[in-house]
């Protein structure tokens, strides 16, 4: 995990998804996208917000501390040859 000061590029509305993690099944998403400070070529990132989390409200340009976990996923790929 990775804590970086970021700024909020924007964000979507909450919704719900399901998880099998809840005792409810149900769990609240919102995605943001966050951009590092510098430049206007800085990184950025598309998170998820999840639970409680996904009910804070955040708008573009405001600056916030956030702890990033990144997670791959790896697919075999197939390649078909003529």
């Amino acid at each position: 995990m990775e804590t970086k000061i970021l700024k909020v590029v924007r964000q979507g509305e909450a919704f719900s998804v399901q998880s099998s993690k809840q005792e409810s099944g149900v769990i609240q998403k919102c995605n943001i996208v966050l951009k590092e400070l510098g430049s206007k070529f800085e990184n950025e990132y598309v998170c998820a917000m999840l639970g409680n989390l996904a009910a804070c409200r955040f708008y573009e340009g405001d600056i916030v501390i956030a702890t990033l976990r990144f997670s791959t996923h790896e697919y075999q790929l197939l390649c078909l040859q003529q």
